[in-house]
Protein backbone atom coordinates (compact mmCIF):
# COMPACT_ATOMS: atom_id res chain seq x y z
CA UNK A 1 0.00 0.00 0.00
CA UNK A 2 0.88 3.43 -0.78
CA UNK A 3 -0.23 6.88 -1.17
CA UNK A 4 0.57 9.43 -3.85
CA UNK A 5 -0.15 13.43 -4.52
CA UNK A 6 -2.26 13.02 -7.25
CA UNK A 7 -5.84 12.10 -8.12
CA UNK A 8 -7.95 8.39 -8.31
CA UNK A 9 -9.07 9.12 -12.13
CA UNK A 10 -5.05 10.00 -12.63
CA UNK A 11 -4.15 6.83 -11.36
CA UNK A 12 -6.16 4.91 -13.33
CA UNK A 13 -5.12 6.62 -16.14
CA UNK A 14 -1.59 5.94 -15.41
CA UNK A 15 -1.88 1.95 -14.47
CA UNK A 16 -4.15 1.23 -17.81
CA UNK A 17 -1.61 2.82 -19.97
CA UNK A 18 0.78 0.48 -21.71
CA UNK A 19 2.67 2.92 -23.70
CA UNK A 20 4.34 5.07 -21.28
CA UNK A 21 6.14 2.30 -19.97
CA UNK A 22 9.33 1.80 -22.02
CA UNK A 23 9.52 5.58 -21.52
CA UNK A 24 9.33 6.66 -17.79
CA UNK A 25 9.84 3.14 -16.28
CA UNK A 26 13.04 2.81 -18.63
CA UNK A 27 15.33 0.17 -17.90
CA UNK A 28 12.95 -1.29 -15.11
CA UNK A 29 10.97 -4.13 -17.03
CA UNK A 30 11.71 -6.44 -19.23
CA UNK A 31 11.48 -6.49 -22.72
CA UNK A 32 9.88 -9.33 -24.90
CA UNK A 33 9.49 -10.16 -28.43
CA UNK A 34 6.55 -9.73 -30.56
CA UNK A 35 5.40 -12.50 -31.03
CA UNK A 36 3.19 -12.61 -34.03
CA UNK A 37 6.12 -11.13 -36.39
CA UNK A 38 9.04 -11.91 -34.09
CA UNK A 39 11.39 -11.11 -37.13
CA UNK A 40 10.23 -7.71 -37.46
CA UNK A 41 12.21 -4.86 -35.76
CA UNK A 42 9.50 -2.23 -34.43
CA UNK A 43 10.92 -0.80 -31.05
CA UNK A 44 12.56 2.39 -30.66
CA UNK A 45 15.63 2.88 -28.86
CA UNK A 46 13.75 3.05 -25.36
CA UNK A 47 11.82 -0.49 -26.51
CA UNK A 48 9.02 1.35 -27.22
CA UNK A 49 6.85 -0.55 -30.16
CA UNK A 50 3.06 -0.49 -31.68
CA UNK A 51 0.69 -1.38 -29.05
CA UNK A 52 -3.01 -3.17 -30.66
CA UNK A 53 -5.65 -3.15 -28.11
CA UNK A 54 -9.55 -3.80 -28.19
CA UNK A 55 -11.85 -2.63 -25.60
CA UNK A 56 -14.76 -5.42 -25.16
CA UNK A 57 -17.44 -5.29 -22.39
CA UNK A 58 -17.64 -1.50 -22.21
CA UNK A 59 -20.54 -0.74 -19.80
CA UNK A 60 -21.12 0.48 -16.73
CA UNK A 61 -18.89 -1.72 -14.55
CA UNK A 62 -16.17 -1.22 -16.88
CA UNK A 63 -14.36 -2.76 -19.34
CA UNK A 64 -11.89 -5.41 -20.76
CA UNK A 65 -8.83 -4.80 -22.72
CA UNK A 66 -7.62 -7.29 -24.89
CA UNK A 67 -3.80 -7.08 -26.15
CA UNK A 68 -0.69 -9.05 -27.42
CA UNK A 69 1.03 -10.38 -24.28
CA UNK A 70 -1.76 -10.35 -21.90
CA UNK A 71 -5.55 -9.05 -20.70
CA UNK A 72 -6.18 -6.07 -18.39
CA UNK A 73 -10.09 -5.65 -16.56
CA UNK A 74 -10.93 -2.05 -15.29
CA UNK A 75 -13.69 -3.30 -12.89
CA UNK A 76 -16.06 -0.51 -11.36
CA UNK A 77 -15.35 1.63 -9.70
CA UNK A 78 -11.65 1.21 -8.42
CA UNK A 79 -10.53 -2.37 -9.38
CA UNK A 80 -8.04 -3.34 -11.56
CA UNK A 81 -6.76 -6.86 -12.80
CA UNK A 82 -4.39 -8.26 -15.60
CA UNK A 83 -3.19 -11.41 -16.42
CA UNK A 84 -0.97 -12.68 -19.54
CA UNK A 85 -3.20 -15.46 -22.07
CA UNK A 86 -3.49 -18.90 -20.37
CA UNK A 87 -1.80 -21.16 -21.90
CA UNK A 88 -1.54 -25.45 -21.62
CA UNK A 89 1.07 -27.30 -22.73
CA UNK A 90 1.20 -30.72 -24.69
CA UNK A 91 0.91 -32.40 -21.55
CA UNK A 92 -2.62 -30.49 -20.50
CA UNK A 93 -0.95 -28.77 -17.87
CA UNK A 94 -1.18 -24.75 -17.03
CA UNK A 95 1.70 -23.10 -18.27
CA UNK A 96 2.71 -20.31 -15.55
CA UNK A 97 0.58 -17.38 -15.48
CA UNK A 98 1.08 -14.24 -13.32
CA UNK A 99 -1.72 -11.63 -12.42
CA UNK A 100 -2.04 -8.20 -10.56
CA UNK A 101 -4.55 -7.18 -8.50
CA UNK A 102 -4.92 -3.43 -7.98
CA UNK A 103 -7.10 -1.55 -5.89
CA UNK A 104 -7.43 2.43 -6.44
CA UNK A 105 -8.96 3.99 -3.32
CA UNK A 106 -9.54 8.34 -3.63
CA UNK A 107 -8.58 9.53 -0.61
CA UNK A 108 -9.06 13.65 -1.26
CA UNK A 109 -9.02 15.88 -4.12
CA UNK A 110 -5.25 15.10 -5.46
CA UNK A 111 -4.61 12.12 -3.09
CA UNK A 112 -5.33 8.54 -3.34
CA UNK A 113 -4.33 5.43 -2.06
CA UNK A 114 -3.06 2.49 -4.30
CA UNK A 115 -3.19 -1.13 -2.93
CA UNK A 116 -1.72 -3.55 -5.02
CA UNK A 117 -1.56 -7.91 -4.99
CA UNK A 118 0.68 -10.11 -7.21
CA UNK A 119 -0.69 -13.41 -7.17
CA UNK A 120 1.19 -16.66 -9.41
CA UNK A 121 1.28 -19.91 -9.94
CA UNK A 122 4.53 -20.44 -10.69
CA UNK A 123 7.92 -19.37 -8.17
CA UNK A 124 5.58 -19.59 -5.44
CA UNK A 125 8.06 -21.27 -3.33
CA UNK A 126 10.54 -18.58 -4.15
CA UNK A 127 7.27 -15.90 -3.33
CA UNK A 128 6.68 -17.49 -0.04
CA UNK A 129 10.76 -17.14 1.00
CA UNK A 130 11.38 -13.59 -0.40
CA UNK A 131 10.94 -11.18 2.30
CA UNK A 132 7.91 -8.37 1.64
CA UNK A 133 10.18 -5.58 2.17
CA UNK A 134 12.42 -6.70 -0.81
CA UNK A 135 9.79 -6.81 -3.24
CA UNK A 136 8.76 -3.77 -1.75
CA UNK A 137 11.89 -1.61 -2.97
CA UNK A 138 11.07 -2.71 -6.91
CA UNK A 139 7.62 -1.64 -6.58
CA UNK A 140 8.41 1.46 -4.96
CA UNK A 141 11.30 2.34 -7.81
CA UNK A 142 8.70 1.74 -10.15
CA UNK A 143 6.25 3.90 -8.50
CA UNK A 144 8.93 6.71 -8.10
CA UNK A 145 9.94 6.90 -11.74
CA UNK A 146 6.86 7.64 -12.87
CA UNK A 147 6.38 10.80 -10.43
CA UNK A 148 8.75 12.98 -12.21
CA UNK A 149 9.53 13.96 -15.33
CA UNK A 150 12.89 15.67 -16.40
CA UNK A 151 11.98 19.18 -18.34
CA UNK A 152 14.23 20.64 -20.57
CA UNK A 153 13.99 23.68 -22.49
CA UNK A 154 16.71 25.03 -24.51
CA UNK A 155 16.35 29.31 -24.90
CA UNK A 156 18.53 31.75 -26.77
CA UNK A 157 19.24 33.77 -23.85
CA UNK A 158 21.21 36.90 -24.81
CA UNK A 159 22.87 35.36 -28.08
CA UNK A 160 23.58 32.18 -25.63
CA UNK A 161 22.29 28.97 -25.53
CA UNK A 162 20.93 28.54 -22.21
CA UNK A 163 19.73 25.02 -20.71
CA UNK A 164 16.91 25.44 -18.00
CA UNK A 165 16.37 22.23 -15.99
CA UNK A 166 12.77 22.17 -14.86
CA UNK A 167 13.49 18.89 -12.66
CA UNK A 168 10.57 19.67 -9.92
CA UNK A 169 8.15 19.56 -12.11
CA UNK A 170 5.79 16.56 -11.95
CA UNK A 171 3.76 14.83 -14.95
CA UNK A 172 0.76 13.64 -12.98
CA UNK A 173 0.13 16.85 -11.01
CA UNK A 174 1.02 19.17 -13.62
CA UNK A 175 -1.78 16.99 -16.01
CA UNK A 176 -4.16 16.63 -12.81
CA UNK A 177 -4.01 20.70 -13.05
CA UNK A 178 -4.80 20.77 -16.72
CA UNK A 179 -7.84 18.55 -16.21
CA UNK A 180 -9.00 20.89 -13.83
CA UNK A 181 -8.34 23.92 -15.74
CA UNK A 182 -10.31 22.81 -18.77
CA UNK A 183 -12.76 20.99 -16.96
CA UNK A 184 -13.06 16.68 -16.77
CA UNK A 185 -15.49 17.17 -19.79
CA UNK A 186 -12.98 18.50 -22.05
CA UNK A 187 -10.35 16.60 -20.63
CA UNK A 188 -9.15 15.72 -24.46
CA UNK A 189 -8.29 19.18 -24.98
CA UNK A 190 -5.62 18.97 -22.37
CA UNK A 191 -3.83 15.83 -23.82
CA UNK A 192 -3.06 14.08 -27.13
CA UNK A 193 -4.64 10.21 -27.29
CA UNK A 194 -4.11 9.39 -30.93
CA UNK A 195 -2.91 5.62 -31.40
CA UNK A 196 -4.44 2.47 -30.55
CA UNK A 197 -2.10 2.31 -27.23
CA UNK A 198 -4.50 4.96 -25.86
CA UNK A 199 -7.46 2.87 -25.79
CA UNK A 200 -7.99 2.01 -22.34
CA UNK A 201 -7.94 6.00 -21.01
CA UNK A 202 -10.06 6.99 -23.74
CA UNK A 203 -12.54 3.88 -22.48
CA UNK A 204 -11.80 5.11 -18.33
CA UNK A 205 -12.32 8.76 -19.25
CA UNK A 206 -15.89 7.54 -21.19
CA UNK A 207 -16.81 5.41 -18.23
CA UNK A 208 -15.83 8.37 -15.83
CA UNK A 209 -17.47 11.08 -17.60
CA UNK A 210 -20.99 8.78 -18.63
CA UNK A 211 -21.56 7.26 -15.28
CA UNK A 212 -19.96 9.06 -12.37
CA UNK A 213 -20.02 12.49 -14.61
CA UNK A 214 -17.06 13.28 -13.73
CA UNK A 215 -17.37 13.33 -9.72
CA UNK A 216 -16.22 11.40 -6.90
CA UNK A 217 -17.58 11.86 -3.25
CA UNK A 218 -15.72 15.73 -3.60
CA UNK A 219 -17.37 16.46 -6.94
CA UNK A 220 -15.35 17.75 -9.63
CA UNK A 221 -11.80 19.10 -8.12
CA UNK A 222 -10.85 22.59 -9.14
CA UNK A 223 -7.37 24.38 -9.34
CA UNK A 224 -7.05 25.68 -5.91
CA UNK A 225 -8.49 22.28 -4.59
CA UNK A 226 -5.68 20.47 -5.43
CA UNK A 227 -2.56 19.89 -3.23
CA UNK A 228 0.03 22.13 -3.93
CA UNK A 229 3.91 20.79 -6.31
CA UNK A 230 5.96 19.10 -3.38
CA UNK A 231 9.58 19.40 -2.94
CA UNK A 232 10.92 16.42 -4.67
CA UNK A 233 12.43 14.76 -1.20
CA UNK A 234 8.37 15.67 -0.48
CA UNK A 235 7.03 13.95 -2.78
CA UNK A 236 9.46 11.22 -3.64
CA UNK A 237 9.24 10.46 0.26
CA UNK A 238 8.78 6.39 0.87
CA UNK A 239 8.89 6.43 4.60
CA UNK A 240 5.13 8.06 5.27
CA UNK A 241 3.54 7.23 2.14
CA UNK A 242 4.35 3.43 2.81
CA UNK A 243 6.76 2.04 5.64
CA UNK A 244 4.82 3.61 8.19
CA UNK A 245 2.19 1.26 6.99
CA UNK A 246 4.22 -1.40 5.99
CA UNK A 247 4.71 -4.19 8.95
CA UNK A 248 7.18 -6.10 6.70
CA UNK A 249 9.38 -3.04 5.71
CA UNK A 250 8.77 -1.41 9.38
CA UNK A 251 10.21 -4.59 11.18
CA UNK A 252 13.02 -4.71 8.40
CA UNK A 253 13.61 -1.01 9.09
CA UNK A 254 14.16 -1.59 12.51
CA UNK A 255 16.26 -4.29 11.98
CA UNK A 256 18.68 -2.52 9.78
CA UNK A 257 19.10 0.21 12.03
CA UNK A 258 20.08 -1.33 14.76
CA UNK A 259 22.41 -3.74 13.25
CA UNK A 260 23.86 -0.16 11.19
CA UNK A 261 24.78 0.58 15.26
CA UNK A 262 26.01 -2.73 15.70
CA UNK A 263 28.53 -2.66 13.36
CA UNK A 264 29.64 1.05 14.45
CA UNK A 265 29.83 0.20 17.77
CA UNK A 266 31.89 -3.16 17.26
CA UNK A 267 34.34 -1.35 15.13
CA UNK A 268 34.68 1.31 17.57
CA UNK A 269 35.58 -1.48 20.44
CA UNK A 270 37.60 -3.74 18.49
CA UNK A 271 40.12 -0.64 17.63
CA UNK A 272 39.69 0.53 21.26
CA UNK A 273 40.59 -2.74 22.78
CA UNK A 274 43.54 -3.45 20.48
CA UNK A 275 45.00 -0.11 21.68
CA UNK A 276 44.58 -1.09 25.12
CA UNK A 277 45.83 -4.70 24.83
CA UNK A 278 49.22 -3.32 23.45
CA UNK A 279 49.82 -6.50 21.71
CA UNK A 280 49.27 -8.69 24.87
CA UNK A 281 46.70 -10.83 22.73
CA UNK A 282 47.24 -9.41 19.28
CA UNK A 283 51.45 -10.49 19.11
CA UNK A 284 51.99 -10.51 15.69
CA UNK A 285 51.67 -7.85 13.11
CA UNK A 286 49.40 -10.23 10.87
CA UNK A 287 47.16 -10.44 13.65
CA UNK A 288 46.88 -7.06 13.81
CA UNK A 289 46.22 -6.07 10.50
CA UNK A 290 43.45 -8.68 10.20
CA UNK A 291 41.45 -7.23 13.61
CA UNK A 292 42.51 -3.76 12.10
CA UNK A 293 40.94 -4.88 8.65
CA UNK A 294 37.94 -6.18 10.25
CA UNK A 295 37.04 -2.96 12.07
CA UNK A 296 37.47 -0.98 8.97
CA UNK A 297 35.14 -3.35 6.77
CA UNK A 298 32.87 -3.62 9.78
CA UNK A 299 32.03 0.09 9.74
CA UNK A 300 32.27 0.55 5.89
CA UNK A 301 29.32 -2.11 6.07
CA UNK A 302 27.56 0.14 8.37
CA UNK A 303 28.24 3.47 5.92
CA UNK A 304 26.40 1.36 3.17
CA UNK A 305 23.91 -0.15 5.02
CA UNK A 306 22.77 3.40 6.07
CA UNK A 307 23.23 4.70 2.26
CA UNK A 308 20.75 1.34 1.69
CA UNK A 309 18.09 2.60 4.09
CA UNK A 310 18.40 6.10 2.99
CA UNK A 311 17.13 5.03 -0.75
CA UNK A 312 15.39 2.43 -0.13
CA UNK A 313 13.08 3.26 3.01
CA UNK A 314 13.01 7.15 2.70
CA UNK A 315 14.06 8.85 -0.37
CA UNK A 316 15.63 8.11 -4.08
CA UNK A 317 15.93 10.13 -6.05
CA UNK A 318 14.74 9.45 -10.08
CA UNK A 319 16.24 11.32 -13.33
CA UNK A 320 14.87 10.27 -16.37
CA UNK A 321 17.71 12.13 -18.15
CA UNK A 322 20.63 9.66 -16.25
CA UNK A 323 18.84 6.38 -17.49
Amino acid sequence: MRDFLYGFDIMIENLIDPAHVRYTHRGMLPTFPNEQDPGRVERDREGGDPIKIKIEQAGIDGFLSIMEGGNIQFKAPCTLHGTNPRKVNVDGEMEPWFMFVIFCVPVSPGRSRLIWLFPRNGGVWLHKITPRWYSHMFTNRIFDSDLYLLHIEVTDLKKKKVVLCFSLLTKTILQERNFAAVGLDNWYQACYVPTSSDGMVIAFRNWFRTYCKNQIVWATPQVDQLPSIQAKDELLDRYWSHVVQCRSCSAALKAMKALGVILQVASVAVIGFLALAKGTLATSVVHRAVIVSAAVLGFAASRWLASFVEKNFYFEDYVHAFK
